[in-house]
C-alpha cells in the first residue's frame, strides 16, 4: 500500500499559479450559469425502451422535449421560489436552474410513437421499438 500526502489546503488554495487562475475563472463563470444535470434511468424491455428523469417540483409545461434526426433532447428549468419572507435557510441541497439531457436513439425506435408522462416527480418517456415482421422460410437443399 502506498501512502499519499494529503494537504487539506489544496482543496481551497491550488498549489500552482495556473491552478489558481483556473479556480478563479471557473468559479466566476460557474456562478452565473446555474445549471444542473438530473438523474436519468434508461431501461429496455422486449417491446420498448424507457427513460425516467428525476425532476421533482416541475409542471408538465416546464419541459421541452425535442426529437430531431434520432437525437432526443429533454430540457427545462427549475426555479427557486422567490418568497423568502420569514425563512432562514440553513441548507439548500435541492438543485435549481436549467437542465438539458440528450440521447442518441437506437435505429429500432419508432420515433413517431414516443410518448411522455410526468407524475410523482418523474418524467417517464416510452420509446416503442419498431415491429419487425419475422418471416420464416424453409429452404430446401437440392
Amino acid at each position: 500500500m502506498t501512502l499519499m500526502k494529503y494537504n487539506q489546503l489544496e482543496q481551497n488554495y491550488p498549489s500552482t499559479f495556473s491552478g489558481l487562475l483556473d479556480k478563479f475563472f471557473n468559479e466566476n463563470v460557474g456562478t452565473t450559469l446555474k445549471q444542473f444535470s438530473p438523474a436519468v434511468d434508461v431501461s429496455e424491455e422486449a417491446d420498448k425502451y424507457q427513460i425516467q428523469v428525476a425532476v421533482p417540483g416541475l409542471k408538465k409545461n416546464d419541459f421541452h422535449i425535442d426529437l430531431i434526426d434520432g437525437k432526443l433532447t429533454i430540457s427545462g428549468e427549475r426555479k427557486m421560489e422567490d418568497k423568502k419572507e420569514g425563512k432562514n435557510f440553513h441548507t439548500i441541497e435541492t438543485q435549481y436552474g436549467s437542465f438539458s439531457r440528450s440521447f442518441f436513439l437506437p435505429d429500432d425506435v419508432a420515433q413517431e410513437k414516443v410518448s411522455a408522462v410526468y407524475e410523482d416527480g418523474l418524467l417517464k418517456l416510452s420509446l416503442p421499438k419498431l415491429e419487425h415482421a419475422t418471416k420464416k422460410y424453409k429452404i430446401e437443399v437440392k
